[in-house]
């Protein structure tokens, strides 16, 4: 073999190895990690008496199958239990079988199925919502403030109707309207990978 030979089988195995080396690299996702203490779940419901609260105790996680941002999954894990109003008598009566009934049914979950970019900075999530152990599709509408900057804030909101959860009781002395509104507030950081690619 000539020289010429011998310096196009070197460049080839070196482009071999160059290919190797960064297609991992470039099949890399995003990932992000949400601060909980920095995060909030809150929900409200109109009614004669102040309704709203916060879930003291719940989980969730933003995974990434590639840098596109429509490819994320956003899965929500709440400890019903941890439901506070402020008011003991809200909390036991929402705690028990009428309403999240905890008892049987401890958690309540979001998983997405869907993300669909709306806007700059505007998303909306489909997914199914769990609650008393009745699982529905739902949507979350949500905001993001920090966009490409590897760190920010998702901010949205998903309402219901409780009776489709088959929670069609009342409160004693209290009246209460169907629908649930979810406010969801989530800061996310980002640890490694790629940056997120947007659709515009």
């Amino acid at each position: 073999m000539n020289l010429s030979g011998k310096i196009s089988l070197a460049a080839a195995a070196l482009a071999t190895v160059l290919a190797l080396a960064v297609a991992p690299a470039a099949a890399q996702a995003p990932v992000y990690t949400i601060v909980p203490l920095a995060s909030s779940i809150k929900f409200n419901v109109k009614a004669s008496v102040a309704l709203a609260g916060t879930f003291e105790n719940w989980d969730a996680t933003l995974t990434f199958a590639s840098a596109d941002v429509e490819s994320g999954v956003l899965k929500v894990t709440i400890q019903a239990a941890s439901v506070n109003t402020g008011s003991g008598m809200k909390d036991g009566k929402l705690k028990g079988k009428d309403f999240f009934n905890v008892a049987r049914d401890p958690t309540i979950t979001f998983v997405s199925k869907k993300i669909v970019q709306t806007g700059p900075t505007t998303f909306e999530v489909a997914g199914d919502f769990t609650i008393r152990g009745v699982t529905k599709p739902e949507t979350l509408t949500l905001a993001l403030t920090g966009k490409g900057t590897g760190s920010g804030e998702v901010k949205g909101t998903m309402a219901f109707d409780r009776k489709d959860y088959g929670m069609n009781s009342k409160i004693p002395f209290i009246k209460i309207a169907d629908r649930v509104e979810v406010d969801v507030d989530l800061k996310a950081t980002q640890v490694s990978g790629p940056p997120l690619v947007y659709k515009q």
